[in-house]
């Protein structure tokens, strides 16, 4: 076995037992939940811009972003746009790596790649920055409701250029919300993408928890995703390239990092031959 495989097989190893390890993943959602009560994920930025995620989720999107290699994300929800820039930071490395492995000149205004962020209100003060920033080449702007038709169909007018689609679900965390964004956006992930639902551990915290926003326990992302997998495994579903549609919550994610905002909400796109998720 070389040394890469062998590093490779105890990292396999150490996310499995901090998987079984209750008292830890108990632990890190105390964290989390103490964490919110102090606004932390609103202490960061990602070059320049606030981007609101738990750092450790941060890095989570550059592991799926390297692994997936999309050409679109979609992001719903922008907020001050420091996501949309993460995600275009990511595919402008995409770019340069795949530049220097065809020994070709890198042109950045050349890119194919994109990313589509949509949200209902996109404040003036925040698209001037998006719109200002070097990675802005990168970055389409939908303003509207992401689950309202005429949003919907423009956006799949668009996707159908691309051949990598990956989501982000990050707007309105009512289960009503985000169920109609997953059967919204959800078929327009490729095979062995994602479609990650943010936020989904509100339905971890305790009763009463969430007192400012239309969502809590029993009414999250969590609650929607769940009854998106089963109404799958019920009903059937087509992608949007018209083969079978499947996902199932990729937990080796979320163990391998511990702290994140949000606990089975990475749904990864499988053949239907898998499980539909882990618990």
């Amino acid at each position: 076995m070389t040394p890469e495989k062998e590093f490779d097989r105890r990292v396999k190893e150490n996310v499995r037992r901090l998987g079984e390890d209750k008292d830890f993943r108990g632990l890190s959602n105390v964290w989390v939940r103490e964490a919110i009560r102090h606004s932390y994920a609103q202490n960061f930025t990602w070059l320049g811009r606030p981007i609101i995620q738990v750092p450790q989720d941060v890095y989570a999107i550059q592991e799926l972003i390297w692994a997936v290699r999309p050409d679109l994300v979609i992001e719903t929800g922008v907020a001050h746009g420091g996501s949309l820039i993460l995600s275009a930071s990511l595919l402008a490395l995409l770019d340069y790596c795949d530049a220097v492995a065809a020994g070709e000149p890198l042109v950045p205004c050349d890119s194919q790649r994109r990313v589509l962020g949509i949200d209902i209100d996109i404040r003036a003060h925040n698209r001037a920055a998006i719109a200002s920033h070097p990675m802005a080449h990168l970055i389409e702007l939908v303003q509207g409701s992401s689950i309202e038709p005429t949003i919907v169909s423009a956006v799949k007018r668009r996707a159908a250029d691309f051949n990598r689609v990956l989501v982000f679900l990050d707007s309105n965390h009512t289960h009503e919300h985000v169920l109609a964004e997953l059967e919204a956006y959800a078929p327009l992930v490729g095979m062995d993408s994602y479609c990650v639902v943010w936020d989904s551990g509100v339905e971890d915290l305790p009763d009463g928890f969430v007192t400012d926003r239309p969502w809590g326990k029993g009414n999250n992302p969590k609650t929607a995703l769940l009854a998106y997998l089963g109404a799958l495994d019920r009903d059937g579903r087509l992608a949007a390239d018209g083969s079978p549609l499947h996902f199932e919550i990729d937990k080796e994610i979320e163990y391998r990092i511990m702290i994140t905002a949000s606990t089975d909400g990475f749904l990864k796109r499988r053949p239907t031959a898998q499980c539909a998720f882990v618990s």
